[in-house]
């Protein structure tokens, strides 16, 4: 506080001090942005990562056997376009995915809801699930060759491993994260613990385990080339492991490409469709 007089000896008047002034944040944490603008700082990104690799490619800063050229890139999966090899690779891969993951969801979600709603079942089997999803996945490829062969099951039963017991996990968080006074209400209007179990805590958590399956989902494309690494003669991950083999590096990217936004797309897709189907969260919001 300043003190100070207004004459020599008149009397002495307090003032307080000006606040100071709040610095404007150019960027503030948690701050939002429009869709149109996320989507040109994404395009840009991509559009500079693209940039980035031709002009290492056009200065020979690489070898183009270790590191294409996005032109030579460009030109090999535009061959495997006009053979035909792509949309039949895609075709298989696309099959064996939804297989597996579609398994692993029948399963996953109600078993994950009961670990999330019962404390006994919660310790019968979370416990053993925490185990066995720590085991590498790739360590059961030459077990489920030995209890299934190398047919189209054994690619089902990698996918169904690389998903399943990470879904049933975050199934099971989604359904703990429902407030405990919404089930208090359903108690007290009298509902059996079916009803609250359907209308209430699954209502509630439906979002969340939507987001669950489409973060599983993108899981189930990283899969797909180990599902196909035996036996397969056709498939994104089998003609990656056979271009491996002769060296063919721009046809491993062109594949790792596709891989990638094939699983892009799936994530906007997933992520448009459960905006539609969740109005009522952002409603509650």
């Amino acid at each position: 506080m300043t003190i100070h007089t207004t004459a020599a000896d008149g009397p002495l008047v307090a003032t307080a001090p000006a606040p100071p002034r709040r610095r404007r944040r150019r960027y503030r944490i948690g701050q939002t942005i429009s869709r149109s603008r996320y989507i040109s700082i994404a395009v840009i990104a991509f559009a500079g990562l693209l940039g980035a690799w031709a002009l290492l490619s056009a200065l020979g800063v690489t070898n183009e056997r270790f590191l294409p050229s996005p032109w030579q890139v460009a030109l090999t999966g535009w061959e495997q376009i006009t053979n035909g090899e792509l949309a039949a690779d895609l075709g298989a891969s696309t099959y064996r995915i939804l297989v597996g993951f579609v398994l692993a969801t029948i399963m996953a979600v109600p078993l994950g809801a009961l670990v999330g709603i019962s404390i006994r079942v919660e310790a019968a089997l979370q416990p053993l699930v925490d185990f066995v999803r720590y085991m590498p996945v790739v360590a059961f490829v030459p077990l489920t060759i030995l209890w299934i062969g190398v047919g189209e099951e054994q690619k089902f039963l990698i996918i169904w491993l690389g998903t399943f017991f990470q879904q049933v996990l975050m199934v099971a968080d989604a359904v703990r994260s429902v407030p405990r006074s919404l089930i208090d209400v359903g108690e007290t209007l009298g509902l059996s613990n079916g009803r609250i179990l359907s209308r209430i805590v699954l209502r509630a958590a439906a979002p969340r385990i939507w987001d669950a399956l489409r973060i599983t989902l993108g899981w189930a494309w990283t899969w797909i080339v180990l599902a196909e690494l035996v036996a397969a003669t056709t498939g994104l991950g089998y003609r990656i492991v056979i271009a491996q083999r002769f060296l063919q590096t721009d046809l491993i990217f062109a594949y790792l490409i596709v891989l990638g936004f094939l699983g892009l797309i799936t994530d906007v897709l997933m992520r448009l469709a459960g905006r539609a189907l969740f109005r009522y969260e952002r409603i509650g919001r």
